[in-house]
């Protein structure tokens, strides 16, 4: 009787097929299942439950077993049904894919055997090496570097050696050494995944830059640099920065990250600095050192966390900057970014961040807001607006006009080169807050902007972004950002 039974069930579950492949840079969640349409028995009400059976894994040279099974929100032996099984493949295919380690993921079922199912993964690996020349302007943005003539007297260049995953445990080294403009020397470590449990991970960092132009002081909305070169009685630099970091990381559930990070930080200024801005750093100083803490909560919970289409991140972030009068600063961010898909090929998203500064009054090295970092409003690439709290949304419509992959090699991990491209319509709205420093038109008022873009996502994460802004002050243009998340 119980072989009867067994048979009526194989019946349903022997035609089914679950195939999922996408490529690393495709930017939507592309999962695909193929199911055969095979009728359930009349009698079948409930859902046919499976076992996992054997997870293997296929084309990890580098990387260890377990950091790809640490993604996987089943293991062996659980029981699952084919849909939960389904949804399973799709959200492990992401979170493999935002590790950052594999151009290409393929989850399917490898066999059946009664009610057990083999799971297959099968990656192909990034390269993780990458000792290449250095060579970036020191301007914020290429519209700042295009207002300095793109002058190459304001390129830094050297060597940077990074190892995206150096024991095989998605593990960081990063060494850098550069001059030109300023001199840089930075080594760091991370290593999320140190104990038994994966759950808990270190990191540690040093880092020292000496700049000979020094953005000192706001004006007309533009960032007002200084140069040791064209000042008499300067010494060779005008800034110098040391800091020694440590790093702890705890990741509890797989969509939810925890970092603390603790710093030891040195500033140094010529004097000249304090004749142009006496404000730089408080009490008119020249030097401090001072503790920085910081706490991250992040929740990741994407497609492609480098270009989301669909899902939510989330990140909140509390600093504490100094411990006297001489460096006094508390430091609250937020970051939402949210996506939806409304139809095929067109998605929606919103973007948040915000920033709340404590006191309210703080010197300009504690000063910078909207224009650096992420924090940016498009349309307003020109300028930079200070203040001690404000925030942005972006708006963004995305249409999806082609997908394509270019031959290369026969390199099994690097057999083509992805592209997609899409078409964006947006608008951005954002306000920072200054007590202290109320001369520049932009701060304390209402900002607004929009425009069209084309946006190009190629593999390991890079993605070009072509936007015709227009901003309230009347002003259009073109302009370019590129970012690289690896």
């Amino acid at each position: 009787m119980a072989k009867k039974k067994d048979r009526k069930y194989l019946w349903v579950i022997l035609p089914v097929c679950l195939f999922l492949h996408t490529s690393a840079q495709t930017t939507t969640p592309l999962s695909t299942v193929f199911l055969s349409p095979v009728a359930a028995p009349p009698d079948s009400t409930r859902p046919v439950r499976c076992i996992v059976g054997k997870i293997g894994i296929q084309g990890n040279r580098k990387t260890k077993d377990y950091i790809i099974t640490r993604e996987l929100s089943f293991k062996q032996g659980d029981t699952i049904t084919l849909s939960q099984l389904v949804t399973a493949f799709r959200t492990a295919h992401d979170r493999l894919i935002n590790t950052h380690l594999f151009n290409e993921v393929i989850l399917y079922v490898q066999n059946f055997s009664g009610y057990i199912v083999d799971v297959q993964i099968d990656v192909k690996e990034r390269w993780y090496i990458f000792p290449v020349p250095y060579f970036k302007p020191v301007d914020r943005n290429f519209t700042a570097w295009s207002q300095k003539h793109y002058s190459f007297s304001r390129v830094n260049y050297g060597g940077k050696f990074t190892h995206y995953n150096f024991t095989g445990r998605n593990d960081n080294l990063t060494a850098w050494l550069i001059t030109g403009y300023a001199r840089q020397f930075e080594l760091y470590y991370n290593q999320p995944y140190a104990d038994r449990s994966l759950k808990h991970g270190f990191g540690f960092g040093v880092n020292y830059i000496a700049q000979k132009e020094l953005d000192v002081r706001t004006v007309n909305n533009q960032q007002g640099f200084i140069n040791s070169d064209t000042i008499p009685y300067t010494g060779r630099y005008l800034s110098e920065q040391l800091s020694f970091s440590a790093r702890y990381f705890y990741r509890p559930r797989l969509k939810v990250r925890h970092t603390l990070n603790f710093t030891l930080a040195s500033v140094r200024i010529d004097s000249a600095v304090t004749v142009w801005n006496p404000h730089y750093l408080n009490n008119d100083r020249r030097k401090v050192v001072y503790p920085q803490l910081t706490y991250t909560l992040n929740y990741t919970d994407v497609d492609y966390v480098s270009y989301p289409l669909k899902g939510i991140i989330f990140e909140t972030s509390l600093t504490r900057r100094g411990i006297d009068k001489d460096m006094d600063l508390w430091l609250l961010s937020t970051r939402l970014v949210r996506s939806w898909p409304l139809a095929r090929k067109l998605w929606f998203g919103v973007e948040n961040i915000n920033a709340l500064k404590g006191p309210l009054s703080q010197p300009f090295y504690n000063q910078g807001l909207i224009g650096y970092g992420d924090m940016y409003i498009r349309g307003l690439d020109r300028y930079v607006i200070d203040g001690t709290a404000g925030g942005i949304v972006r708006n963004t419509l995305f249409r999806e006009l082609v997908n394509f992959n270019i031959p290369i090699t026969q390199s099994g991990s690097h057999d083509h080169i992805p592209f997609r491209i899409y078409a964006t319509v947006f608008s951005d709205y954002g306000y920072a807050y200054n007590r202290d420093f109320k001369a520049n038109s932009l701060v304390n008022r209402m900002l607004y902007t929009g425009g069209v873009g084309i946006d190009i996502v190629t593999f390991y994460d890079l993605s070009f972004k072509f936007d015709y802004s227009f901003n309230q002050l009347g002003q259009n243009g073109l302009f370019l950002h590129i970012r690289n998340d690896f």
